[in-house]
């Protein structure tokens, strides 16, 4: 959808004797049925008219066309400015152009990532030449008009009231500098982005490539589809073993049978090592390597942008970034516009999405609308906060009585971490009195489980173990996070000497596989779904051993800890159902925590009854 077009000439016409941001915001409301707040509509008039000083050249042809607020179809981006023509060999070409108002901006030590003064504070963004690269790389990848139809797609973006001062384009910026010039203040800037159009357009097109664009079939480019397979070939972490591959293949036949008319659900269930995400990633890669539009999609962004890095091997944003999506994308998403959505941690789902959890209607409900085929992974024993709602039966609801989907259910038993021992998890069900089983005692024979009588053992033990970067201490939220804003202060304190921070707000969702973060301590967000060779577990003083009884306590938790946000307030109607569902949810917690090491899992406990309890239930050898 293009919600502004015309030719040079007009556009001139309308930024120079009339308002274009009313013109825009006229057609954007008649487009969309939506309004947006006199920021947008401010930002409209400054840089749109900004942007006509540029064209406003005799060189540039009056028939080029130019789109204002380009929607890339099936995806919420919305390009500031395309403009279309026709290049020097007579090949359609296009340009995308990122407008920007910043007048400052600081450097950050996060890739493509700068600081800026955004709705009256300062905030993390992304850098302008990265925004306009990404959808330009978008396009080449997805957009079936662009790569069949061979449009060339240039990008650049133009800052009018920033000065050039080194910092926003400091060298560390310069591989997206280099793939989408930044043009910025003054009129030798002004000149170069004209220099820039006229390279990439010579000749006007009447907005003929704009059409092809915003009309364009979604779905991967083969050259996308060979890369991202490439990586996945020969890579011993995602090999598919026993059942994996007969869900795998299961999974395949539902996406193909998948029609608008005869929609697919495939629940599939499985524990902690089960291989639920070795799964999930295998299809996101055959299913592209099909020409599917498909997409990974989670509520929890670590597991999103580690498994995009693997597949990258890179630590930075990659051109796989759009195949990964977080599950509050899609509140608004036309029915059926994407052929298979493949949801991992599927009980991680929320019932609203936004960041006050105030836009849409059912997460779930959400996800099914709006594919052919939704793949559930699930495991409704790793909910871990009283928002998590993506049960098997609320799936069911919204697969056969509300889509009308046929409804598929597997399951996945063998367990692949942990050793490969089924019984540790049953064991751990047992003694963190989550499910009763026969699994009284644990032999080392069975799985490297250790308990630590002070948390420097623990620690010190950890970070022997960390070979090949694989090994991390976690801990449940029971400690504040003070170094978020003061990064000297310590965030977990125990007894005299033992001082760790949370894991550093700087490596974000990929603390787990940053080299260094040995040192940190993570938790429940940033390495669920993922898996180490040896993690260490502290236990808060959220669980607690009572005359032999597992008690919970909730009040334990840090204050800011949302996980078990609104538990109190359940407390006043019905106490005894509000403490008992907030107590599962802290044994799910540290049930998922002590399930991500394959090989070991060591222990340290804040309150001396709790330590002795998992040691009364390890037996000897």
């Amino acid at each position: 959808m293009i919600v502004y077009e015309a030719v040079k000439d007009q556009f001139l016409s309308d930024s120079f004797k009339h308002d274009i941001e009313d013109i825009i915001l006229e057609r954007f409301m008649r487009k969309t049925g939506h309004r947006v707040g006199p920021a947008e509509v401010r930002s409209w008039r400054d840089s749109l008219q900004s942007f006509a000083k540029v064209l406003n050249d005799a060189e540039i042809p009056d028939d080029l066309g130019v789109a204002v607020e380009l929607h890339i179809p099936q995806s919420s981006k919305r390009i500031d400015v395309v403009l279309s023509g026709i290049d020097a060999a007579g090949g359609k070409g296009a340009v995308i152009v990122e407008l920007k108002q910043w007048e400052t901006a600081q450097a950050t030590c996060k890739d493509a990532i700068v600081l800026t003064h955004l709705g009256g504070g300062l905030r993390e963004v992304v850098h302008p030449s990265y925004q306009a690269w990404s959808y330009a790389s978008l396009l080449h990848d997805f957009n079936e008009a662009v790569y069949e139809g061979r449009i060339g797609v240039a990008s650049c973006a133009y800052l009018h009231n920033y000065q050039r001062d080194g910092i926003i384009d400091a060298p560390q910026y310069t591989r997206y500098t280099e793939n989408a010039p930044l043009f910025l203040k003054g009129e030798e800037e002004r000149a170069a982005l004209r220099g820039f159009i006229k390279q990439h357009v010579h000749r006007g097109d009447r907005g003929a490539a704009l059409h092809e664009i915003a009309g364009g079939r979604i779905r991967p480019s083969k050259a996308l589809a060979d890369s991202l397979s490439a990586m996945l070939r020969g890579n011993p972490e995602f090999v598919l073993i026993d059942e994996q591959k007969e869900v795998y293949e299961a999974a395949l036949s539902a996406a193909r049978a998948a029609t608008v008319k005869c929609p697919q659900v495939l629940i599939i269930d499985g524990g902690p090592g089960t291989g639920k995400s070795v799964v999930a990633i295998n299809l996101l890669v055959a299913l592209t390597e099909a020409r599917l539009n498909v997409r990974y999609v989670s509520k929890n962004a670590a597991p999103r942008e580690v498994y995009q890095s693997k597949l990258g091997r890179s630590m930075t944003r990659s051109r796989f970034s759009e195949l990964f999506k977080g599950s509050g994308t899609f509140f608004n998403a036309p029915e059926n516009g994407i052929d298979v959505l493949i949801v991992d941690e599927a009980h991680r789902l929320n019932e609203k999405s936004g960041l006050y959890g105030n836009l849409g209607e059912h997460q779930v409900k959400e996800l099914i609308h709006s594919a052919k085929c939704t793949i559930f992974f699930l495991d409704e024993d790793q909910r871990v906060t009283l928002q998590d709602i993506g049960t098997k039966d609320v799936i069911r609801h919204f697969a056969s009585r509300k889509h009308g989907a046929t409804v598929d259910e597997r399951e996945l038993v063998s367990q692949f971490r942990c050793n490969g021992s089924d019984g540790f998890v049953a064991w751990l069900d047992n003694v963190l009195d989550i499910h009763e089983t026969a699994n009284d005692y644990l032999s080392p024979r069975e799985f490297d489980f250790q308990v630590f009588d002070t948390p420097e053992g623990l620690h010190a033990a950890i970070e022997a173990r960390n070979v090949g970067n694989k090994a991390r201490v976690v801990a449940g939220y029971c400690w504040p996070w003070t170094s978020k804003k003061d990064p000297s202060a310590w965030d977990i304190k125990i007894g005299n000497t033992y001082r760790r921070r949370w894991n550093l707000d700087k490596d974000g969702s990929l603390w787990i596989v940053t080299p260094g973060s040995i040192e940190q301590v993570g938790c429940i967000h940033t390495c669920q779904g993922l898996e180490l060779d040896y993690v260490g577990v502290i236990v808060g003083p959220d669980l607690i051993v009572h005359d032999g009884e597992i008690v919970t306590v909730p009040e334990a938790r840090d204050r800011h800890d949302k996980s078990l946000k609104g538990w109190k307030l359940r407390a006043k109607t019905d106490p005894i159902a509000a403490r008992a569902e907030a107590g599962r949810i802290i044994k799910n917690t540290y049930r998922t925590l002590m399930t991500r090491g394959m090989k070991g899992c060591y222990v340290y406990c804040t309150d001396e009854q709790t330590r002795e309890h998992f040691r009364r239930h390890l037996g000897g050898v």
